[in-house]
């Protein structure tokens, strides 16, 4: 499976494409866009408006004969919703639990939670490192207009695309896009390629089954939410990889360790090469949280600490 990969729109199928962005660290996710006839749908926005209008002028040129009447959101997370509002009047679909902490972080918190001075100038150069690409002014927060629950079967131009609720894992409302006729799913953030995964919400168990039913559908071509495009086997890695994280960070809390300490107790093996390692840190407060009752991740600037001295140790 290859790394490297081209920014832009690659045609994966008959009529099915994706918007890569690399490297598919920090913001630079993917999207997708599926062709009918004199219709088409698309797979999220991007983190900004810029990035989103070049992405759809990247896109005219299939679109001009069949215009995108129905956008897809993966899940609330911003790089993949911050650009909807320039898609005009197309219905916006995703799960209700995607609309339901849709406004969860909304661009301006985001933009204030860049400036923000914490005091510790490896939190600052971390986040400016991360966030400074974006252009978070302009955005206007727009929602889903249909939500649905388990599943939806979509017709685009007289092409099925069924619509898979998975989380909550990665985030509380993620699913998949499937295009049957062309053996192509694409996942959202339930896959990272090369790239280090976040639980924000969990459990690890509902985040497996989903890559386990990715392994199971009938699928040649797997757009992840960020990295490059794969197949069955990218969804093998990122199940490997959570099982790994669980069972390492469970025998430390057994053993009386602290989160903090067991993150750096974790020796990443096969995966120390994957981008964004430090996302470690919220991983394995994930999996504590899981296995102490009534515990939550501890809160968004604690966690910001943790990441960025992991990243920067």
């Amino acid at each position: 499976m290859e790394r490297d990969y081209d920014l832009g729109l690659v045609e994966i199928g008959d009529g099915t494409f994706a918007w890569l962005q690399p490297d598919g660290s920090w913001g630079w996710s993917n999207a997708g866009l599926i062709t009918g006839d004199g219709a088409s749908l698309l797979v999220d926005t991007l983190f900004d408006l810029k990035l989103t209008a070049d992405m759809l002028s990247g896109m005219a040129a299939v679109t001009a004969n069949c215009p995108i009447g129905t956008l897809v959101n993966t899940h609330a997370n911003g790089d993949h919703t911050f650009g909807n509002q320039l898609l005009g009047g197309a219905e916006i679909v995703a799960t209700e639990a995607c609309a339901e902490e849709f406004f969860d972080v909304p661009a301006d918190a985001l933009a204030a939670m860049i400036e923000t001075d914490y005091g510790d100038p490896v939190v600052n150069g971390f986040l400016r490192e991360a966030f400074d690409p974006f252009e978070f002014g302009g955005i206007v927060m727009t929602p889903p207009t249909r939500t649905f629950t388990d599943s939806l079967r979509l017709s685009v131009g007289g092409r099925t695309v069924e619509l898979i609720e998975v989380g909550p894992a990665h985030t509380e409302g993620d699913l998949l896009a499937y295009v049957p006729d062309t053996k192509t799913v694409y996942t959202g953030d339930i896959l990272f390629i090369y790239g280090t995964p976040i639980v924000w919400a969990g459990p690890f168990a509902n985040w497996v089954a989903a890559c386990d039913r990715i392994i199971e559908l009938d699928v040649d071509t797997v757009v992840p939410g960020h990295g490059p495009v794969t197949d069955k086997q990218g969804a093998q890695m990122v199940k490997d990889y959570l099982e790994f994280v669980h069972r390492e960070a469970s025998v430390r809390h057994a053993a009386g360790m602290s989160a903090a300490d067991a993150v750096y107790d974790i020796n990443l093996g096969d995966f120390a090469d994957w981008g964004d390692s430090e996302r470690l840190v919220v991983n394995v407060q994930a999996v504590y949280a899981e296995l102490e009752p009534a515990s939550e991740l501890p809160p968004i600037p604690e966690l910001l600490l943790g990441m960025a001295h992991y990243a920067r140790r």
